[in-house]
């Protein structure tokens, strides 16, 4: 890894907020600390996913319009996310399941697990 790669995996990690930008679409850190959905065809992709408490998800759109991914309950909110752009939002510190939707599309659904 050089010394740029190895500077970036540690400025993400290192994030203090819920939610981030990013224009590098499907971005996870070496060594796969992170957890990542995909958004494609108007679905999340896993729809159902299990992390760790305050674990960073990756949220990446290869739509051609924007989406949320969205706590129903609150929690955590990507905000919109632009087509091919990807956004990462810290999971929730408490166990439980979580379902989230996108505030556009609200067929759109699925569940974070965090145990």
């Amino acid at each position: 890894m050089t010394v740029f790669g190895a500077a970036m995996a540690l400025a993400a990690c290192s994030s203090g907020g819920t939610t981030s930008s990013s224009t590098h679409p499907g971005s996870v850190s070496p060594g796969g600390a992170g957890h990542a959905i995909t958004i494609k065809n108007f679905a999340f992709s896993p729809s159902s996913i299990t992390v760790a408490p305050g674990t960073s998800v990756i949220v990446t759109n290869d739509d051609s319009v924007a989406h949320t991914l969205t706590g129903k309950s609150g929690g955590f909110d990507t905000g919109d996310i632009q087509a091919g752009q990807s956004k990462t939002f810290t999971a929730p510190n408490r166990a439980g399941s979580y379902p989230y939707i996108c505030t556009i599309h609200q067929y759109m659904t699925g569940t974070l697990t965090v145990s």
